[in-house]
């Protein structure tokens, strides 16, 4: 467990927006043509399952809970995977027709799916502070995945497996989160949780975008000013629910 430290900002120290940014997409993936714009850059393309809109910035979002202290000492925890739209709007709980049920997902991921792993990893990084676990997964699944048009189950065709959307939900959600080791990118930039030391806003922001191909990083502090949450921002293209998508956007 962590200890009771934050990572404290000099006060007056502001959270910064980015645009997303995009490794090019294997044109391997059949189902879709190869060639497909970003997302957010047009209105003209018709097929859902191919383009992701409106919720076209894919948002990889995660935690440091210091109080009450929650997750491994030297690891943030995942809080979640939106599809934010281009306008900087959101939309949420979007398909009732799709939840899942916080008792259901252990059997999806660790049975159906027999991936033990991918269960082990959420259960150790993606936390919650004030209830169960899964009830986090739940809420963060039906808020926010049940927003991703590219990964509807009518997405996939007649290769459907039942449960395969929510399952590649959080198999993505967590494949992004184990890109971007924020605890790692701040501590070997000299940045350490501490109850007296503080740090600008210069030098978090420099530790985070120096490892995100120099572009920016949102995040944000709590009220005590002490580093809470990292954003990292990404556009689509092509659809999600795709392993050589979920292999490129990084």
């Amino acid at each position: 467990m962590k200890v009771t430290s934050p990572f404290l900002l000099i006060a007056g120290a502001q959270a910064a927006s980015f645009k997303g940014f995009l490794h090019q997409r294997d044109s391997g993936f059949a189902s879709c043509p190869s060639n497909l714009p970003e997302s957010c850059t047009s209105t003209s393309i018709d097929n859902s399952c191919c383009y992701e809109s409106p919720g076209g910035v894919l948002v990889q979002t995660q935690f440091w809970d210091y109080n009450p202290a929650t997750g491994p000492s030297d690891s943030f925890t995942l809080h979640g995977l939106w599809p934010d739209n281009c306008d900087g709007t959101y939309r949420q709980f979007c398909d009732s027709s799709l939840n899942v049920q916080a008792g259901n997902i252990d059997n999806i991921i660790g049975t159906e799916f027999n991936d033990q792993t991918l269960l082990s990893n959420m259960q150790t990084y993606w936390k919650n502070f004030d209830g169960s676990d899964e009830e986090l997964w739940e809420h963060e699944y039906n808020k926010h995945g049940t927003c991703i048009q590219t990964n509807r189950p009518e997405c996939y065709g007649d290769s459907f497996q039942q449960d395969q959307n929510i399952y590649n939900f959080y198999r993505i959600a967590y494949d992004l989160y184990e890109k971007y080791p924020t605890y790692q990118f701040l501590t070997n930039a000299g940045i350490v949780p501490s109850t007296s030391q503080t740090y600008t806003f210069d030098q978090i922001s420099s530790a985070l975008s120096s490892n995100f191909n120099g572009h920016s990083v949102y995040f944000k502090c709590d009220k005590n000013n002490a580093l809470q949450e990292v954003w990292y921002y990404h556009h689509l293209q092509g659809p999600l629910n795709s392993e050589i998508l979920c292999r490129s956007i990084r």
